[in-house]
């Protein structure tokens, strides 16, 4: 059996504070590293923060924001990457060559490379701008990787194009859980009361991140994206306090066929680890059903219906959608 150890991490960042951010990061590198971990990924945004920023004029963000790959947070990773033979992915806030700011997603690998991944239906704010590519990219340890960011991974076109371009894995960083949804069955808001009494009550903190705000939410939808492509899915996420609503945390790691490998209960920073048995992936039914497709019968896919939102609206919008099956706000 060709076997692949992969982890992911959970974990509350400071909001603003790059340097503490970072050095969690290293901690939880080098716990990987003794572990024997090849791929690594952590969540959204974790070393600028994340849901601060939303009310940012734009010069604050471009106080967090940075170059990549020449920056010093991704100066920072690659060296991790090169030290510890280790493919490490991290969130940050990029500054684009053209002035222009991106939820960015960092891929260090240890041959030197870096790869980016620009969140492609970005709401967080009018001062970011999506991203508009797909990112996949090969590894020195013989599998093929791919990113997407949050909200990309709730649209399923998103991922079947990712696994087009041929990924094995699928990188699917996250600052979710426990929000407010327009939409009534999905997730819903976690009392940050909870949150701040979890030393007291902890059971009833876990209960909420295992309940339908977290990890029941995240099972309706994460196994079929990966199932239904054929892919490994390594989801990491926050968890805890960020500027007003509760990250459920809820780490975990899926398999090709949309099985949870390994996960977390934990109501604080946690690293997930697991062996990717890399033997499932050619027979994997995902795998299979994308070669019965039927391309010539899928041209409306790319066809405009005019009730499309952009990513703010999605997020923020509450204004009715022109036809009966219209989408809903982000989830």
């Amino acid at each position: 059996m060709s076997t692949l150890r992969a982890a992911v991490v959970q974990f509350q960042h400071l909001p603003g504070d790059k340097a503490a951010n970072l050095a969690t990061l290293t901690g939880f590198v080098e716990r990987a590293a003794a572990d024997g971990v090849k791929i690594l990924a952590f969540p959204e945004m974790c070393l600028t923060g994340y849901w601060h920023c939303v009310g940012l004029p734009r010069d604050g963000w471009l106080a967090l924001a940075e170059p990549v790959p020449n920056g010093p947070s991704s100066l920072a990773l690659a060296a991790l990457a090169r030290r510890h033979d280790m493919v490490i992915g991290s969130g940050l806030i990029e500054r684009g060559e053209d002035g222009r700011i991106f939820n960015t997603y960092v891929v260090a690998l240890p041959d030197g490379r870096v790869e980016r991944h620009r969140k492609l239906h970005a709401f967080e704010s009018e001062h970011v701008s999506s991203g508009d590519a797909f990112t996949v990219f090969d590894t020195p340890f013989g599998v093929r990787v791919g990113v997407l960011i949050c909200w990309d991974n709730n649209l399923v076109e998103n991922v079947r194009a990712t696994a087009l371009l041929g990924a094995d894995i699928l990188l699917s960083p996250h600052q979710t859980g426990g929000t407010a949804s327009r939409s009534p069955h999905a997730m819903g808001v976690v009392d940050v009361a909870l949150w701040r009494d979890r030393e007291a009550n902890p059971e009833a903190l876990r209960a909420a991140f295992q309940g339908d705000k977290g990890r029941g939410w995240l099972l309706r939808w994460l196994p079929a994206r990966a199932h239904d492509n054929g892919l490994f899915v390594l989801f990491a996420n926050g968890v805890g306090e960020d500027a007003g609503e509760v990250r459920t945390g809820n780490a975990m790691i899926l398999d090709p066929y949309g099985r949870v490998v390994a996960e977390t209960d934990a109501i604080e920073d946690a690293l997930v680890v697991a062996d990717l048995d890399l033997d499932l992936l050619p027979l994997a039914t995902g795998r299979r059903w994308i070669r019965g497709r039927r391309p010539e019968l899928y041209g409306l896919l790319t066809e405009r219906r005019g009730d499309e939102l952009s990513p703010l609206e999605a997020r923020f919008s509450t204004a009715p959608t022109i036809s009966r099956s219209a989408g809903t706000p982000p989830d």
